[in-house]
């Protein structure tokens, strides 16, 4: 086995000169420091790193082959039926499965391993039933020096790599002594709908700023994003707010509210915002509203700011899937919202878009979005981080996302 990192060399050598306990002695700095591996680059450029994801195996059960699922990075090979760049190998001698890769040193990413037993085609099969198969069984990194991050459905939570000069995400996590907000779970119409109220609502200190959280069932009881919220109140990052986890009621259902729903959108506008007024005393004011989502989300948030704008003042766009209705970059049916922003008098809103560097199939839509609002005058925040359509990058950019669009003007 070849390899660049220089613990892995050094490893290797000891085995070979027979040094005794060298294997027991490398997991245990592995288990002090932190996994995975993070090296100075080889070829010495400050800007990147040289990553090396372990896996120790199972004396009794040992694996014939184990896949490292970087998110968005193996994903984008998965795409093009090509595993074989993520099959780690195995240290001679030793129960050490390696992997590394050079990536920039603000990379951001949810990792797991997928430990296989059958023959390595099987492993790297790339069709969907297979795919998930891997999903449904990935396992989180044991000894994992960053946050996790949890999963839905069954699964499995994931590690999450931060390396030194990724952004930030200083509300994530839960923080004694904050003041906690009040967790509501309701229904609207037929939709369940959680709630969270900040720390010392009352309808008579309304009407308060609102925020719309579309995949509620993810930023609610999954990643808690109600501690996000406790902390940005408490640090005066945003005013008391009501949000709302709008949850999507199956897969069926998300795809055809998400894609740019009339019919979705006007539930929004005139059933589930006027309920919050009623109930908690949340605003009419377009201009204290935010409509945030993911994907297909981050689609129908700025599709709601163009069909509602009397309603939703504030879009707030992560990873949007501007590609709709036609994956085809360059095909006359694809960006048919980005066309009507290109073809319509300006609006009176406000956009927070973000996409990630490593999401080949959405930058260029997302850019060219930007590039019409910023043409058309529009009020608009645009970032680019390095990771992928995940939620481990997710999570951050939409807490700065919301400081920024419900911050007093």
């Amino acid at each position: 086995m070849e390899t660049k990192s220089p613990a892995l060399r050094e490893l290797a050598a000891a085995v070979e000169a027979g040094v005794p306990e060298a294997v027991e002695a490398f997991w245990q700095r592995a288990e002090r420091t932190g996994t995975p591996l993070v090296e100075p680059d080889p070829e010495g450029d400050d800007a990147w790193r040289l990553v090396t994801f372990l896996w120790r195996d199972d004396v009794d059960e040992p694996a014939a082959g184990v896949l490292a699922l970087l998110h968005t990075v193996t994903d984008k090979d998965r795409h093009a039926h090509d595993l074989a760049p993520h099959l780690m190998s195995r240290v001679p001698g030793t129960d050490v499965w390696a992997i590394s890769h050079r990536l920039r040193a603000d990379h951001r990413a949810s990792y797991q391993f997928s430990v296989h037993r059958g023959s390595r085609e099987d492993a790297l099969r790339t069709d969907r039933h297979s795919w998930l198969r891997v999903l449904d069984g990935a396992l989180p990194d044991p000894l994992a020096s960053g946050p996790s991050l949890a999963a839905r459905d069954g699964r499995n939570p994931s590690s999450v790599l931060e390396l030194p000069d990724a952004p930030a995400q200083e509300w994530a996590i839960a923080r004694d002594a904050v003041p906690r907000g009040e967790r509501i779970d309701a229904e609207v119409d037929g939709r369940r709908v959680g709630v969270h109220l900040p720390a010392g609502h009352t309808e008579d200190h309304g009407p308060y700023a609102v925020a719309v959280l579309l995949d509620g069932e993810m930023w609610g009881p999954v990643l808690d994003f109600a501690s996000t919220l406790d902390n940005l109140r408490a640090d005066g990052r945003i005013p008391p707010t009501v949000t709302l986890f709008v949850e999507t009621m199956g897969r069926d259902r998300r795809m055809a509210d998400l894609s740019c729903s009339e019919e979705f959108v006007d539930w929004l506008a005139d059933v589930l915002l006027p309920w919050a007024a009623r109930e908690y005393g949340a605003t009419d004011d377009p201009a204290r509203t935010v409509l945030a989502g993911q994907s297909a989300g981050g689609l129908t948030a700025a599709f709601a700011a163009f069909r509602r704008p009397e309603r939703f003042g504030n879009a707030l766009s992560q990873s949007g899937s501007f590609w709709w209705p036609d994956g085809t970059e360059f095909d006359g049916g694809s960006e048919w919202l980005t066309r009507q922003y290109a073809t319509h008098g300006k609006l009176p809103v406000r956009f927070h878009l973000e996409v990630g560097l490593q999401e080949w199939m959405l930058l260029p839509q997302n850019r060219h979005l930007r590039n019409v609002l910023e043409a058309r005058g529009y009020e608009l925040t645009y970032t680019e981080f390095n990771g992928g359509h995940d939620y481990a990058c997710w999570r951050g950019g939409l807490a700065d996302g919301l400081a920024g669009l419900l911050a007093p003007r």
